[in-house]
């Protein structure tokens, strides 16, 4: 397992984003790998191309780790919930869900910015996004963070392609500002399979289209810590958990087989 430092835990909770490299050895990248391919494979029933017609396709799926065992044995494996409880100051850390994201070579389609906690049915602070690329992934195509802007400021989630408020109404929270590189402090890190970047929910982040000769296929897990609680919402989330309101009341702890504890540095 990969220890995280007391000056990765500060810049962390600087920044709301970190590089941390090597926290997959070569047989735990294939697992993931495999995985991923799997789930391009056979999409689960929340697979939809996120591109626009007749380009080279932007692909996502969400939510599909109980189809597929070996996630959770090769993230533990790993040491990856113990080290996101640390950056996150919490004692418990459960899985919220899973992300496949693929970008085709020559895929256009921009992640534009946005954050992501907005889109979900969760409130607390304790939250943290692992974004795990099993190709090697260029700095112009990586992820790139606004850092210090996971500050509480919720902006107002859109679709990617048309901007359109179909999550909280429109004018109900700011829009999201325009991110200036000469002004803000952009960062972003050139990544290889085994490393990955670990980012605030509330933290703005984009990437640009995929310029590289080779697919861009990236895992991304979202783990919620102690503090996080259920906060339904009237229309549909991004994604979605059918049920769960029913089960869950406003303000409880995400204590439900839907969202697995994975690891706790409780006594």
């Amino acid at each position: 397992m990969v220890e995280v430092s007391a000056d990765e835990v500060a810049r962390y909770t600087r920044d709301g984003a970190i590089c941390v490299r090597g926290v997959f050895d070569a047989d735990q990248v294939a697992v993931v790998r495999r995985v991923v391919d799997a789930m391009l494979a056979d999409p689960g029933p929340y697979g939809q191309t996120a591109s626009r017609p007749g380009e080279p396709a932007f692909f996502e799926d969400f939510c599909n780790w109980q189809r597929h065992p070996d996630l959770l044995d090769v993230i533990d494996r790993a040491g990856l919930p113990e080290l996101c409880g640390r950056l996150m100051g919490s004692d418990e850390v459960r899985l919220y869900h899973d992300h496949v994201l693929v970008k085709e070579p020559g895929a256009r389609q921009a992640t534009p910015w946005h954050q992501d906690q907005p889109f979900y049915n969760v409130s607390g602070r304790q939250n943290i996004s692992a974004w795990i690329p099993v190709d090697p992934v260029t700095r112009t195509t990586t992820l790139e963070f606004v850092a210090g802007s996971h500050d509480g400021t919720w902006y107002l989630p859109t679709t990617f392609l048309d901007q359109q408020a179909r999550w909280f109404p429109e004018g109900s929270l700011a829009p999201v500002p325009d991110v200036d590189p000469t002004t803000d402090r952009v960062v972003g890190w050139a990544l290889e399979p085994g490393d990955l970047v670990l980012f605030h929910m509330l933290t703005l982040h984009a990437a640009a289209g995929n310029d590289m000769r080779h697919r861009r296929r990236a895992l991304s897990l979202r783990f919620l810590g102690d503090d996080a609680t259920h906060a339904p919402r009237p229309w549909t989330t991004s994604p979605p958990f059918d049920g769960l309101d029913e089960d869950l009341p406003a303000g409880a702890p995400m204590d439900h087989p839907m969202f697995p504890l994975l690891w706790t540095g409780r006594r």
